[in-house]
């Protein structure tokens, strides 16, 4: 019984840790909507929390191909979760500038994210509540 409420307790906790990445990307890419030569990114959802809970995946950077080659760049290790496949956003239409965020898309993508944000961490106070109630023996 204690490995399934760990085993609910760590998927959960998992889903949380992505959908708080996911947030943070699109984020980034509404962020630099006006950066010329900008690609927006985002990833899978529903494979980066399989890759996840299975143990599988690989670091972001290795798959997305980017690299640090100048000091003042950001590390790429802390950008994104292992696991966690980025992928380059194909744009419906492509703007003069090389940018590839359409901002409708991206806050349809924002808006829908957080709210699966906030019905995940909502499950999880629940089971946490729960719990807390059930060793209480309330």
């Amino acid at each position: 019984m204690l490995n399934q409420l760990g085993d609910t307790l760590t998927y959960h906790g998992d889903a949380l840790k992505l959908r708080a990445e996911r947030q943070r990307v699109l984020a980034a890419n509404i962020a630099n909507a006006d950066t010329p030569n900008y690609k927006a990114m985002d990833f899978d959802f529903k494979s980066a929390l399989q890759n996840a809970t299975t143990g599988f995946g690989s670091p972001t950077s290795a798959a997305a191909g980017v690299f640090k080659t100048d000091a003042r760049h950001l590390s790429t290790s802390t950008l994104s979760l292992p696991g966690v496949n980025m992928q380059y956003r194909t744009p419906n239409q492509l703007s003069i500038d090389g940018n590839s965020v359409e901002m409708d898309t991206e806050r349809a993508s924002f808006a829908d994210n957080a709210v699966r944000y906030e019905a995940s961490l909502r499950f999880l106070n629940g089971q946490i509540k729960t719990l807390s109630l059930a060793i209480q023996g309330q």
